[in-house]
């Protein structure tokens, strides 16, 4: 909760907000809300990404459950001013260490950037996720219809 206003500060972006679920935190209040559920569920698994002594970013993981039980879904953003500097891919690598070592029943890990998110995808494919699926016009956002990727990575 000591990052709320800083996290809001960095997140308010729609070209942030543009490549998030609608639920993405889109004020003081929400982050506050998000940040408590975060917190206090056990099951997800949700830090902060540090960037001189700012918390600039987020990187959160949320176990699957019944028949995909062994599997998690890894969601993550970063405040624009970091954006292309490679911050986010040595993130992903670390998190993705990080969240097997946590959650040692889990064997795969993905996640679903829209496909008009090049950067997100490139983030993925350098941190050694592999693509395993691309839906046609499944994702609605902003009046527009998008692709959906999936992509995951296993352990090893």
């Amino acid at each position: 909760m000591d990052d709320l206003e800083q996290v809001s500060q960095h997140a308010d972006n729609p070209k942030i907000a543009g490549n998030m679920s609608d639920s993405f935190p889109d004020s003081l209040s929400k982050w506050e809300r998000f940040l408590g559920f975060a917190i206090n569920d056990k099951q997800i698994f949700y830090i902060a990404i540090e960037i001189n002594g700012q918390a600039s970013g987020g990187i959160g993981l949320k176990p699957c459950e019944d028949v995909h039980r062994y599997n998690a879904e890894m969601g993550y953003w970063l405040s624009e001013k970091y954006w292309g500097k490679g911050i986010m891919t040595e993130v992903v690598i670390e998190f993705v260490q990080l969240s097997f070592h946590r959650f040692p029943d889990i064997r795969r890990i993905f996640a679903r950037p829209f496909g008009t998110n090049i950067s997100s995808r490139a983030v993925l494919e350098k941190a050694g996720f592999k693509l395993e699926a691309r839906f046609e016009k499944t994702i609605f956002k902003n009046g527009k219809l998008l692709d959906e990727y999936i992509y995951a990575i296993r352990r090893k």
